[in-house]
């Protein structure tokens, strides 16, 4: 398994960033697909998730309505649209697959892309 996370970057306070996964090593287009976060200091957090046709979606009480999550599955890459970002949206992002209980993840994970909002 392979997952390869990238478009991080530093932004101001109400800017927008849009982070891709690159998986490959499993079929990507069987399993759904999360994103977690973690913080300096604190706990990997699930931020969001999709099915593995894209269908449905979950998200964090923190990030519903400012961040989406997609995917291309004639790419194998999973996206992460995050838009009005707060400081509290500092950390490092990661993909990873989950069961089709859209909870149950496989403790595969990537390099992660640090994304940081501050002014």
């Amino acid at each position: 398994v392979q997952l390869v996370e990238s478009g991080g970057g530093l932004v101001q306070p109400g800017g927008s960033l849009r982070l891709s996964c690159a998986a490959s090593g499993f079929p990507v287009s069987s399993y759904a697909m999360s994103w977690y976060r973690q913080a300096p200091g604190k706990e990997r957090e699930l931020v969001a998730a999709i099915t593995s046709a894209g269908g449905s979606t979950n998200y964090a009480d923190s990030v519903k309505g400012r961040f989406t999550i997609s995917r291309d599955n004639a790419k194998n890459t999973v996206y992460l649209q995050m838009n009005s970002l707060k400081p509290e949206d500092t950390a490092v992002y990661y993909c990873t697959p989950m069961g089709p209980d859209m909870t149950t993840i496989y403790g595969y994970w990537g390099q992660g892309t640090q994304v940081t909002v501050s002014s």
